[in-house]
């Protein structure tokens, strides 16, 4: 089991991370009180729980809530494995963010920010230096907080580290709103209009058949596939942990449902993780 601790300086990033890392499979809590820590730690450490990935978001007010140290909270942690992530800030780059967001520091307490920020440096400074894994977050655009995380937490190898949803829906109902991409497939034959396939769906075999007759259909999904296999690494470089491909048709029962089941199937087969969906298929 690894169980990764993500504390840092309030405003360097340490939510963002934990999101990050959750994207990643990690089982993620955020902010537990300090008397809580020990108990959190224990139930992640037993082997018979069904987590093997942990990450526990803490700030300095978990911390020193009630008289802590970083020495006591250390001292909690002491029987069980873990990694220490601090992710660091300068002090004019927390103050851009603060003034930004209009959110109180948590040691500010009514006066000025600078205070408080310089006394959090110096509370979490020994923390700081036991660290496993110090990050600064100063001149960081989210992508690159990414490639650190990945670099250092993720398990996952090869390109297939982008989640790929797809989606097949119909034009009649909407267009997704959560979309990255969208595929129009209406030039294909429309089982809609043959009796005996009308009420069927691109699930069966016939309809599957009936649409894919023409080698435009596979000429379509030869141009997804290298225009994806070409976009899906850039998309990671990025950051992007998740991308919605959705194929849509006008009703959303035929067309799209089988040309959605056949990128499916030329995806999982290259070895991404594919997830498929079909929003309209049961809409008459």
């Amino acid at each position: 089991m690894r169980f990764i601790i993500v504390t840092g300086m309030s405003g360097s990033g340490k939510t963002q991370a934990l999101k990050m890392l959750e994207d990643m499979g990690y089982f993620c809590v955020d902010n537990l009180p300090l008397e809580l820590v020990g108990k959190f730690a224990e139930l992640a450490s037993n082997p018979a729980q069904e987590y093997s990935k942990v990450a526990l978001g803490l700030d300095v007010r978990s911390i020193y809530k009630g008289g802590g140290s970083v020495e006591s909270f250390l001292e909690i942690l002491r029987d069980y494995p873990h990694e220490i992530l601090f992710l660091d800030c300068s002090r004019e780059q927390l103050m851009r963010r603060y003034k930004a967001t209009r959110r109180l520091h948590p040691l500010a307490k009514g006066g000025r920010l600078e205070d408080g920020i310089d006394a959090e440096r110096k509370y979490l400074t020994p923390l700081r230096d036991v660290a496993d894994y110090v990050i600064d977050t100063s001149d960081f655009l989210t992508r690159q907080l990414m490639a650190e995380l990945s670099h250092l937490f993720s398990e996952e190898t090869g390109e297939g580290r982008v989640f790929l949803s797809i989606l097949s829906f119909g034009y009649k109902y909407g267009i997704p709103p959560d979309a990255d991409l969208v595929f129009d497939v209406r030039f294909l034959p429309n089982p809609f209009y043959v009796e005996e396939l009308k009420h069927k769906t691109g699930n069966d075999t016939e309809v599957q058949k009936y649409v894919c007759q023409k080698e435009e259909a596979q000429v379509f999904l030869d141009k997804v596939k290298d225009l994806l296999v070409f976009l899906l690494p850039r998309y990671r470089a990025e950051g992007k942990r998740q991308l919605m491909i959705c194929v849509g048709c006008t009703g959303g029962r035929h067309r799209s449902v089988t040309m959605a089941n056949k990128l499916a199937d030329v995806f999982t087969g290259l070895g991404w993780q594919v997830s498929l969906l079909h929003r309209d298929i049961v809409r008459q």
